[in-house]
């Protein structure tokens, strides 16, 4: 059975990758997002399966500039305990330094483009494709500006 990471930040994206909880029970599988009065309620449901990454987004800068390493020890060590075949994630920057590390292990990348988007590039899509295995966006007019993506429609 394919080890396999869901990761996203909380909200809109975290939104979007429960949208695929249906395929979850076809892997063994681990969700990690960001610790948060909002997400903390998954941990009573998936118990051992989630994992929680710290808060922090670039409105809070000088916060984040101090959060982001930890969150880059953080998803090493949720990465080598684990030890995932794959890592899906919808974004936002919660994900990046997990698929970077996923992408020195040798380990695939599917990555689906925020359905929020319709004709401009995210700066997580920015970063994540040119390494993702699998690039997905939800709107056929994303495949301008991501030319190897997958047109896969929504995911809602």
């Amino acid at each position: 059975m394919k080890k396999v990471i869901f990761i996203s930040s909380m909200g809109g994206h975290l939104t979007e990758m429960m949208q695929l909880k249906d395929i979850f029970k076809e892997f063994d599988y681990k969700i990690v997002t960001e610790k948060h009065k909002s997400t903390i309620g998954l941990k009573s449901k998936y118990k051992s399966k989630i994992d929680y990454l710290f808060t922090g987004n670039r409105k809070h800068m000088l916060k984040y500039i101090f959060i982001f390493p930890i969150n880059i020890i953080k998803s090493l060590v949720i990465f080598f305990k684990f030890k995932p075949d794959v890592i899906v994630t919808t974004g936002a920057h919660t994900c990046v330094p997990m698929c970077y590390i996923a992408k020195i292990f040798r380990k695939k990348i599917i990555y689906i483009e925020s359905f929020a988007n319709i004709e401009t590039k995210t700066l997580t899509g920015r970063l994540i494709y040119p390494i993702a295995d699998v690039f997905v966006v939800q709107w056929k007019s994303m495949l301008k500006l991501y030319p190897k993506a997958k047109y896969e429609g929504w995911i809602f």
